[in-house]
């Protein structure tokens, strides 16, 4: 018999963390007021719940690794906005960031979701942060959940 291991999308006793960046807050407290909605939607309890916020997305590796070894967390979500200029930098911070926190990920075993926003333009970061295309913070939010919830039950299993 094959045994079927799914995930579901709560916050009841969740120990959520948020680090986001304050760089390009225009857009990153669109997202970080996303992830908080989806995490009171889904019955998360205030006292369950630390922000934490970053200079830019280039630090969100290091302080996301601190927070997921304190253990205090049973998922964290990262959020933040890099926006392509005239440049290079967006391409090395936004591979950076990505790779930091995947690398977090595995070392902690803390599931962290990535929701930096990655964009060619203000307003391809303006669609995703709540307006055509959602709020990816709030996407992030939920898969936090699930993640968590996914490792609770193999656990048990």
């Amino acid at each position: 018999m094959t045994v079927t291991i799914e995930g579901h999308i709560s916050a009841k006793e969740l120990r959520l963390a948020i680090v986001v960046s304050r760089f390009n807050s225009f857009i990153t407290d669109r997202l970080l007021a996303g992830a908080c909605d989806a995490f009171h939607r889904h019955g998360g309890d205030e006292n369950f719940l630390t922000v934490v916020k970053t200079p830019g997305a280039f630090e969100l590796p290091l302080v996301t690794q601190t927070v997921a070894n304190t253990k205090k967390h049973d998922a964290i979500v990262a959020l933040g906005a890099v926006i392509r200029g005239d440049t290079p930098h967006f391409d090395y911070v936004a591979a950076e960031s990505i790779k930091g926190l995947a690398q977090v990920t595995l070392a902690t075993g803390v599931p962290i979701v990535y929701g930096v926003l990655t964009c060619d333009t203000v307003e391809q970061a303006i669609d995703r942060a709540g307006t055509k295309s959602g709020n990816k913070g709030f996407e992030a939010a939920v898969t936090a959940m699930e993640m968590a919830a996914l490792l609770r039950q193999i656990q048990k299993s």
